[in-house]
């Protein structure tokens, strides 16, 4: 295929189309049909005027070679484009952008324009402090997410076991097993509490699941959660909103399931804090029995 395209390349370029000797054969015929002047009425049309059959013929004659030029291209080029292809023109590069002075028509002798501010790395201008000064609050790093109330520990910062009118104790019940115990709190308080929260945390010390809590004080008066945490399971009885709490000893118990054999509940802890009279109390402690 592509000798045959070199062959018609160098034909179409050799070719050169006698112009004359064709205008003559025209000439010649006209001239036989003018000595024969009958021939119209022989069934023939009549003729235009010569004139305008020079003009015919020289545009016939300009036709078969602009048709035989496109025939010979269109073999020499190879196939066209499928249909509906488009060609689509390069994008013009950016111009560049005029100075300040360029385009305000300032004068070109007052010397180069102050440079514009740099590009912030999101796209946006970085903007100065009114002291000229770079803004230091694109530079702070994110503040840290505190971790939801219901999983941070209550009272973090409790000493011990008592803390002025709030006392407490942790022990591990009597009725305790080789599968399952009850871990038990004891507060007293010498005041009306307007505000408590009591916490337990029972380390994960082989198959430590949740049977179940209590607390001495009316179950309606409290918010209670259960939820799996740091390897254990922690327990938290909420005082609601308006209720209140006597001044006396109380008790709060969790209990749970764990692997056969004695438990040592020495990572176990308790926390609590109230309110009584305006004035906060907040006490922790741990267990040192075995079960």
């Amino acid at each position: 295929m592509d000798d045959v395209r070199k062959q018609l390349r160098d034909a179409a370029a050799e070719h050169r189309p006698d112009r004359e000797r064709m205008l003559a054969r025209i000439e010649r015929g006209m001239e036989r049909d003018a000595v024969d002047p009958g021939a119209s009425s022989r069934g023939r049309l009549p003729r235009p005027a010569p004139w305008l059959r020079i003009a015919g013929a020289t545009a016939a004659v300009a036709g078969v070679f602009a048709l035989g030029g496109y025939a010979v291209a269109s073999v020499v080029q190879g196939e066209s484009p499928p249909p509906g292809t488009v060609g689509t023109p390069p994008a013009p590069a950016p111009s560049s952008v005029p100075s300040p002075s360029a385009s305000a028509g300032g004068d070109e002798n007052a010397g180069p324009s102050a440079p514009a501010e740099p590009a912030h790395p999101s796209g946006k201008a970085t903007k100065g402090t009114p002291d000229g000064g770079k803004d230091q609050g694109a530079d702070r790093p994110p503040k840290k997410s505190q971790p939801p109330p219901a999983t941070q520990r209550v009272a973090p910062d409790a000493e011990g076991v008592e803390d002025g009118y709030l006392w407490s104790d942790g022990s591990i019940d009597p009725q305790s097993n080789d599968f399952w115990a009850q871990s038990t709190l004891t507060f007293k308080t010498g005041k009306p509490l307007t505000a408590l929260t009591v916490e337990l945390r029972v380390a994960q010390t082989g198959g430590v699941t949740d049977t179940g809590n209590w607390r001495s004080l009316p179950a309606d008066d409290f918010t209670v959660s259960v939820r799996e945490q740091g390897g254990g399971l922690v327990y938290r009885w909420t005082l609601k909103a308006g209720r209140t709490v006597p001044a006396g000893e109380h008790v709060f118990a969790g209990q749970y399931n764990h692997a056969e054999g004695g438990r040592d509940a020495g990572e176990d802890t308790y926390a609590a804090e109230a309110t009584a009279s305006g004035r906060k109390a907040a006490v922790r402690g741990d267990f040192a029995r075995t079960s």
